[in-house]
């Protein structure tokens, strides 16, 4: 691995908070930003950016943030990781773009290649085709477009929590919040939306495999029978772990019995891993702790650490559409390529998969001593550095959110009234202590 070192990369590992929140230079970028762009991308909280490094963010005006979110679960090594600056520069210096669709795009071929050999085994062995595209709503509309080719059908079934995405094939998916598809109807025909389980709400004294199995086979069953004919089905479609909906972590049983419903009925199983992918929960893809093959996984977020890159793998003996039945001008551009590359490097000779796993063990465990101290913390769940932390209104969980802020930690919400953290595969102990002292001491002063 590169040793490159970067003069922009250097920081003070500690938070440092030298102004009011946001700073004089934040302020007047933030002024200059709302009177020229949307509206309609509804800003968090008021940070400028300026440089990062690791696990750690500086703005405008030199303040120093813990990044426990990682640009939405994107920056899987940390940002500006030396091994990704020096696979971009030298890329950059040779070819920035080469039209996908009509060259063999250097690096392409090669990152295909490495996603192969990371997906998921099982019983199918008949190999895999990757399409690399530039996001994760894109690699879900291609994977959606896929399967009603394959299948001839052109129904859907996803869940309610769902994220897969905002264009008008994705969001037809997507069931996390309302203000998503609010105004933007009439979406795709053909969408039915089913509950998805959280392993918390198994019964006590119930087997969670079981409970998980019902929580599937009653609910298919249902519609089956009702509203939505098995033969018209075209694909189920599931993030493994649900990300806008809450970091919501499904029951063993639930997914095999899906993978089973889908093979009894000729359906596709396609699972969403844009964000569960990747490392973040200990695995390269999330839907392997249930042991089960999906037909299509779509992917982006961690594939690159930032650089735009996304991408769907299908079974060959899926992937049977024709030759320029699907296309993208920069999907899979040069670039992209390099840095994902690098950055799928890095996560396997670091071991960031086991780093996940260990440091989201020692949060959690942490968090859920918080919540015996707290009624304000309900919940904890999740798996590796994908952690959900339910709190008890919606109010809570942005007040807590924002407090973390004023305080140099950068968290996100999620769901109807959690937290999400989805900090950088790389983060070390003594930065996920500074973190949690942050956010303990926040919430406790609160109550």
């Amino acid at each position: 691995m590169s040793t490159t070192t970067h003069p922009v990369l250097s920081h003070p590992n500690r938070i440092s908070i030298t102004t009011p929140l946001p700073g004089p230079k934040a302020a007047a970028y933030i002024a200059r930003d709302e009177a020229v762009t949307s509206r309609a991308l509804g800003r968090v909280y008021p940070l400028v950016p300026e440089s990062g490094q690791g696990c750690w963010v500086t703005d405008v005006d030199g303040n120093t943030f813990l990044d426990l979110f990682a640009g939405i679960a994107v920056c899987a090594t940390g940002h500006c990781h030396p091994a990704l600056v020096e696979a971009i520069e030298q890329q950059a210096r040779k070819l920035i773009h080469a039209g996908g669709p009509d060259v063999y795009s250097p690096g392409y071929a090669e990152l295909c290649e490495r996603l192969v050999e990371i997906a998921p085994t099982g019983a199918y062995t008949g190999g895999w085709e990757v399409f690399l595209t530039n996001s994760g709503t894109e690699s879900v509309e291609g994977a959606l477009k896929l399967a009603r080719y394959f299948t001839g059908r052109q129904r859907v079934i996803a869940f309610r929590g769902g994220f897969h995405g905002r264009t008008v094939g994705s969001l037809s998916l997507t069931a996390s919040k309302a203000v998503q598809r609010l105004g933007f109807g009439p979406l795709l025909a053909g969408v039915e939306h089913l509950t998805f389980p959280n392993r918390d709400d198994c019964p006590a004294g119930m087997d969670e495999t079981v409970w998980g199995r019902a929580q599937a086979e009653q609910q298919f069953h249902t519609i089956f029978e009702t509203t939505t004919p098995p033969e018209e089905v075209a694909a189920i479609v599931a993030e493994p772990i649900q990300g806008e909906g809450g970091y919501v972590v499904p029951p063993d049983g639930f997914f095999q019995a899906i993978r089973e419903l889908c093979d009894r009925y000729g359906i596709l199983f396609i699972a969403d891993e844009v964000q569960t992918g990747f490392g973040r929960t200990g695995k390269w893809f999330a839907i392997e702790h249930w042991g089960v093959q999906p037909d299509i996984i779509c992917m982006a977020k961690g594939i690159s650490s930032g650089v735009p890159v996304g991408g769907f793998m299908a079974r060959k003996s899926v992937a049977t559409w024709p030759e320029s039945a699907h296309g993208s001008t920069w999907g899979g551009t040069p670039i992209g390529c390099a840095a994902a590359r690098a950055n799928i490097r890095v996560i396997e000779e670091e071991g960031l998969m086991e780093n996940a796993m260990e440091q989201g063990e020692w949060l959690m465990a942490r968090f859920r001593e918080l919540a015996q101290e707290t009624p304000l913390l309900t919940t904890v769940r999740g798996m590796g550095l994908m952690i959900g932390l339910e709190t008890e209104d919606k109010a809570t969980a942005k007040d807590w959110m924002q407090g973390c802020f004023e305080q140099g930690v950068l968290t996100l919400t999620a769901g109807a009234k959690s937290l999400r953290l989805a900090p950088p595969l790389i983060l070390s102990r003594g930065e996920a202590e500074i973190g949690f002292g942050v956010m303990r001491d926040v919430l406790l002063g609160m109550g």
